[in-house]
């Protein structure tokens, strides 16, 4: 990370959130924003890793979520918020990771260190709310026809991941399990869904309606 942008308008999370961010990427530039008016004048300074609180004065830092990505920005949120209502309007928006702020300092700065590997910064439970919205929607509308496979519910979990876009790798860091396990889950999905790579997973289960 380059240039990092951080938005919040709470001067001591600002402080706080900017030596986590020190910390994670040492040596990153970092800008700092109290509003979206501020976050808008920013995209001038091109910020390629943005850490976006939500509750704004003169917003919600979801509004800025496009604008930040059309700029080829990776973006994280930072907020209080762990209802589905936020968390699903920042993924929406764009975001690529959603970390709740009540975490010690330690653990945000490792989530954040792990997008450099494209692991996305996702708190426990956000991740797992994740997990339970789209296993959630996936029940609503999965067809019942000659498509139809069964899944297990840990095939159905990764199955999700992958059609989101995630790694093996990121998949078993966010299912808490063996990089190993979820590759033999996403062995077992090949097989049932007769495709040979990720890429193919993520078409056929949309085809298929397994996620939206």
């Amino acid at each position: 990370m380059q240039r990092c942008l951080l938005l919040e308008d709470h001067p001591a999370a600002r402080k706080w959130l900017s030596q986590t961010l020190e910390r994670a990427f040492p040596g990153t530039k970092i800008k700092t924003a109290d509003n979206l008016a501020e976050g808008r004048e920013a995209l001038a300074w091109k910020p390629d890793f943005a850490l976006v609180d939500l509750s704004l004065p003169d917003g919600d830092g979801s509004n800025l979520i496009p604008e930040l990505v059309e700029l080829g920005c990776e973006v994280v949120v930072a907020t209080m918020f762990g209802d589905e209502d936020h968390l699903l309007a920042a993924l929406k928006a764009g975001a690529k990771g959603y970390l709740l702020k009540d975490q010690p300092q330690e653990e945000l700065m490792q989530l954040l260190q792990g997008t450099l590997n494209g692991t996305p910064a996702l708190s426990p439970l956000i991740a797992r709310k994740i997990l339970d919205y789209f296993s959630t929607v996936q029940e609503s509308v999965l067809p019942h026809n000659e498509d139809t496979v069964l899944l297990t519910t840990r095939e159905s979990e990764v199955l999700t991941l992958l059609a989101k876009g995630y790694t093996i790798k990121a998949a078993a860091e966010v299912l808490g399990i063996t990089q190993n396990t979820t590759s033999g889950y996403t062995k077992a999905l090949y097989r049932k869904l007769n495709v040979s790579s990720r890429a193919e997973v993520a078409l056929e289960a949309k085809r298929r309606g397994y996620v939206g």
